[in-house]
């Protein structure tokens, strides 16, 4: 099976871990849109924020996006956090290929990253409230642009991207994908 899939989900719900094994399995390449934009960028989300604005880093992470979703072939896509806020993202997303959401709650997400300093929109203030807030304004983005919702919980990497890659095996078009003595 070919995959061609985008990850989507709150920073730190795990779109580059699982999605680097979901490739690795699926014999398919991986990108990690965020990297992707650093390299892009010549430095860090974190410093382009605060010197750029997060208008202009939107504007670049819609370009590289869409570019991206033009490269032919089986593809593991894993976005920022912040890549549906943008119809016009939704909408790329959703042509790509499967899209999955792979949900965390903000508690959950917060025991993973309170120690990342990486991460531009956590820093200073309260950051699970920031969570929070960001949790209540994109999930109902995210559940509009996923074709299907993982709940991340407690399962480890691998068991995720069990779950990922059964979603995807069972999604409609999945056997036309698979070569002929598999199907």
């Amino acid at each position: 099976m070919q995959i061609r899939c985008a990850l989507v989900g709150m920073p730190g719900s795990g779109k580059s871990t699982v999605g680097r094994q979901l490739a690795h399995r699926a014999g398919v390449p991986f990108i990690d849109l965020d990297h992707r934009l650093e390299r892009t960028i010549g430095t860090t989300i974190r410093h382009f924020f605060e010197v750029e604005g997060e208008a202009r880093f939107r504007d670049l992470e819609s370009q590289l996006l869409a570019e991206v979703a033009q490269q032919p072939g089986g593809l593991v896509l894993s976005t920022g956090g912040g890549a549906v806020l943008r119809p016009e993202n939704r909408e790329v997303l959703r042509q790509f290929g499967n899209v999955l959401y792979l949900r965390a709650s903000p508690e959950e997400i917060y025991k993973r990253v309170k120690h990342d300093k990486t991460r531009p929109l956590l820093q200073g203030g309260n950051p699970l409230e920031k969570l929070r807030e960001l949790h209540a304004q994109r999930d109902p983005l995210y559940r509009e642009t996923a074709h299907y919702v993982i709940e991340t919980g407690r399962p480890s990497v691998s068991t995720l991207v069990n779950m990922v890659m059964m979603q995807l095996e069972m999604a409609p078009g999945a056997a036309a994908a698979l070569p002929a003595a598999q199907a």
